[in-house]
């Protein structure tokens, strides 16, 4: 797509829109992730049982993304992120329903799978939504919708402490979370700017679409999703695991478990929101290094520090895990017309992370303790450290300012 300008009023409604959804998307994700104390106990799992239960979840999303470029780029954003949503609502509303009658772990496994693959494909066309908004805007914006998408998450679990609090039970959450979803991202998407034409052809026509196949061909796209998975390997970790860790580590209940992961989460937020300021004057590459090194730092901090310096930990993870992922959406799109599939490609490889870190988590749970296994976080970390530069703009692009090195 071309930059264009558009009507300021359409963009507007476009990019209130697509907040909506990236905050819902995370709320209805982190609802589930508020639980997982309450499931691991009601269950009876080990930490090496609960990685296979959050292993339905990669799954599903990894079977998703990858169709997800090709079925965005045929029906357009909107319609894409509806599908998703038709997954998520009853997988998420069957899983509730599975643990509170304790039905055992394989049988909640279905719902969390199409939770996944669900959220894979919402999460693609979620991205390429804010690309073509912040192509229209001339300007970085894509942390922003990632902001919305960590507020609803901080949201998600600071209502999810309070309902363990009150022992409000899981189905009821889950069940009440699945009807406002689906509410949110019918009103969200009827505003969304189209993706493409009604004949299906990119925006623009003097360069075609690149295929799937192509796409997994480019060295820089695969390393943008390198890094992508280093980045949502640094964030899914904590969310997966942070709450556990602090109860099962560092002996804490399990309300003060998800204050934690809420801990985390709002510094992530934080990250994204002051972050398009960091992008416009230093551009991605410096910020993504300096972020890099605070996950790592606050890995560490978390692993090794007494309660109150576990807590500071969490807010210096959560800063470092802000950027990755909505940096690596736009600088996988930095050509319009080849930004649906890439955003494909990139999405499969980050979410290779959710697929990858609970069995790797819940193997090294089981030999060391949730807490020590965290560590794997600073290696992954430095992996990232290594690959930023592939974000860095192609010099033939004229980016978005915040993208400019």
């Amino acid at each position: 797509m071309t930059a264009q300008p558009r009507a300021t009023g359409a963009v507007a409604s476009a990019r209130t829109g697509d907040l909506v959804v990236f905050a819902v998307n995370g709320f209805a994700f982190a609802s589930w992730m508020s639980r997982v104390p309450d499931v691991k106990e009601a269950l009876a799992l080990t930490p090496g049982l609960l990685a296979i239960l959050l292993l339905s979840v990669s799954i599903g999303s990894l079977l998703g993304l990858p169709a997800a470029g090709r079925i965005a780029h045929r029906i357009g954003a909107a319609n894409t992120v509806r599908l998703g949503m038709a997954l998520v609502v009853p997988g998420i509303a069957w899983a509730g329903i599975a643990v509170q009658a304790h039905l055992g772990m394989y049988l909640v496994m279905p719902g969390l799978f199409l939770l996944g693959m669900g959220s894979g494909i919402w999460d693609v066309a979620q991205n390429l939504e804010g690309t073509i908004i912040e192509r229209a805007l001339d300007r970085a914006i894509m942390p922003w919708f990632h902001a919305a998408f960590s507020g609803g998450t901080v949201l998600a679990a600071l209502i999810g402490a309070g309902l363990v609090w009150l022992r409000v039970p899981v189905a009821v959450h889950l069940g009440v979370v699945a009807v406002l979803t689906a509410i949110a991202v019918v009103w969200g998407t009827a505003r969304f700017l189209p993706a493409f034409d009604e004949g299906g052809e990119s925006p623009d026509a003097s360069v075609a679409p690149v295929s799937q196949r192509s796409a997994w061909l480019e060295p820089r796209t695969l390393l943008i999703g390198l890094m992508v998975l280093a980045a949502a390997f640094t964030e899914g970790t904590a969310n997966d695991w942070m709450a556990v860790a602090f109860v099962d580590g560092h002996d804490l209940d399990n309300a003060l478990g998800v204050v934690a992961l809420a801990v985390f989460l709002s510094f992530m937020t934080a990250g994204r929101i002051l972050g398009t300021g960091l992008l416009d004057r230093y551009g991605r590459v410096p910020v993504l290094r300096v972020l890099f090194g605070a996950a790592i730092l606050g890995c560490l901090l978390v692993v090794f520090g007494n309660t109150t310096v576990a807590f500071i930990g969490c807010a210096i993870w959560g800063l470092g895990a802000s950027m990755g992922f909505p940096v690596g959406m736009s600088a996988a799109a930095d050509d319009p017309a080849r930004a649906p599939m890439r955003l494909s490609v990139v999405s499969t490889l980050g979410y290779t992370a959710f697929l990858a870190g609970p069995p790797l988590l819940g193997f090294l749970g089981d030999h060391f303790g949730v807490l020590r296994a965290l560590l794997v976080v600073g290696v992954v970390s430095v992996l990232a450290l290594l690959v930023v530069p592939a974000a860095r703009p192609p010099a033939r692009t004229t980016p978005a300012r915040g993208g400019a090195e």
